[in-house]
């Protein structure tokens, strides 16, 4: 056999074994690629992020806290004596006991579902009004985007807590659940722009895509448009910045039960256990610390949360 027909036998039986080496396996030189998708490079970017996860954890155990706080705390928050009043840790009472002789850590335990409850509902509602005008706004562009961006301006330029403090002022209810969500409304319709503008330019670059002319010829409505073309693309940035806005909302919450506009006794909340702490801090140190530090962990937590998953759906950043 010649040294051509040798090197052709070669590659012939090469060909057949495939780049593994391994008999009967395809060549993968010709096989086409899975196309990666925008999501599954902002997870494998996600995965290799100590703070994705360290934070991810956090939000975990606080969304269980509230949830079932009993896995947490074995004890009643609303179970007070005053005989145990700033006496040191004992039993379940791993902080001690406040001024009133409660738990001081199964009421920080308790606190999380109306703070936590406040930030999500808030966020929530938030996310419907950005969503809604930031398409709106972005799609049909002209006078409607204007109007709808002036009004965005307008309502950029005032400030969350003061606007808070005066609409919340004006709350005269003995009712919890009504404050409650009166705390949630006002801080949604003060707090929904800058997410507004995120959706609004995610809209304006979607709208330009070849997929969007092709269904526009195709007969499909403004609707379905919107709908089915544009909202996927524009839910990404949304959800980054809501999971930013939520840990503020927990903060601005507690602000305001912390002044006593916000919620109020006998409503559980980081705020109002944060107010009592300060009143009787010389005797007890402890009813502060505890509260103040939930809730710091917890709004840092979303905050790297959100942080992350800008940085991995931006590849910019990364």
């Amino acid at each position: 056999m010649s040294d051509f027909e040798t090197v052709a036998a070669t590659e012939d039986q090469s060909a057949r074994r495939g780049v593994s080496g391994e008999p009967g396996t395809p060549d993968r030189v010709g096989v086409p690629q899975k196309p990666r998708s925008l999501a599954g490079d902002a997870w494998r970017e996600l995965r290799r992020k100590p703070v994705f996860w360290i934070s991810l954890v956090l939000v975990v155990l606080v969304a269980a806290m509230a949830a079932v706080p009993s896995l947490f705390t074995a004890n009643d928050p609303r179970d007070c004596v005053l005989s145990r009043q700033h006496a040191g840790a004992s039993g379940g009472a791993i902080f001690g006991y406040d001024f009133q002789g409660c738990d001081t850590y199964a009421r920080a335990v308790y606190g999380a579902r109306a703070s936590l409850l406040v930030g999500a509902l808030s966020a929530l509602l938030t996310g419907i009004i950005a969503l809604v005008v930031g398409m709106v706004a972005g799609y049909f562009g002209r006078w409607v985007d204007a109007v709808l961006s002036r009004v965005i301006d307008i309502v950029l330029g005032i400030p969350l807590l003061l606007a808070a403090i005066v609409l919340l002022k004006r709350v005269s209810t003995s009712s919890d659940t009504v404050r409650l969500f009166a705390v949630i409304f006002v801080l949604a319709v003060l707090g929904w722009t800058t997410a507004a503008r995120v959706v609004r330019s995610s809209v304006i670059t979607a709208k330009e895509q070849d997929y969007v002319a092709a269904a526009r010829m195709l007969g499909a409505g403004n609707g379905r448009i919107m709908w089915r073309h544009i909202l996927p693309n524009a839910l990404a940035p949304a959800i980054v910045v809501l999971t930013i806005a939520l840990g503020s909302f927990i903060a601005a919450e507690a602000t305001l039960s912390f002044l006593g506009i916000g919620l109020k006794a006998p409503t559980i909340s980081w705020g109002i256990e944060i107010d009592a702490g300060r009143v009787h801090m010389r005797e007890s140190a402890t009813p502060l610390v505890v509260p103040s530090a939930f809730l710091a962990l917890t709004v840092l937590a979303f905050i790297m949360l959100g942080d992350a998953i800008r940085d991995a759906f931006d590849p910019k950043l990364r």
